[in-house]
């Protein structure tokens, strides 16, 4: 009984550390943007990919979708070409994190004209004192 709940305490301290990595991973900005980006257009070369995300470094671009790519969230294929073309595509844990995602989307656009209110009565009220 001791052993199991040992291994239980495990089992859940591991998730915990996973939920933590995933969280600070995915609220990277450009985490959450290349994963809509890829998850509307589908496998896309790495030069599309950075014309759709503009503001990226082709450095952070590159940082990003390694990361992503060693989380298994994204795969690489590489197509023997001169010159080299490669794409990448959400892989299905990707595409489970999309769809984990897309309610804050969701959330997002139903409650704009609310948030931005809110936003616009807390400005003026700052600037009222």
């Amino acid at each position: 009984m001791i052993d199991s709940a040992i291994a239980s305490y495990h089992d859940d301290q591991k998730i915990n550390e996973l939920v933590d990595e995933t969280i600070g991973r995915v609220a990277d900005k450009w985490t959450l943007l290349i994963i809509e980006s890829l998850e509307e257009g589908g496998a896309t070369r790495f030069s599309a990919l950075g014309r759709s995300l503009p503001g990226i470094s082709q450095k952070m671009l590159t940082q990003t979708l390694r990361q992503m790519e060693r989380e298994g969230l994204v795969s690489r294929t590489v197509f023997p070409e001169v010159p080299p073309h490669v794409e990448y595509a959400l892989t299905d844990l990707g595409h489970d994190l999309a769809e984990a995602f897309c309610g804050v989307w969701q959330w997002a656009e139903k409650n704009i004209a609310r948030i931005e209110r809110a936003r616009a009565d807390y400005d003026r009220d700052r600037e009222s004192r």
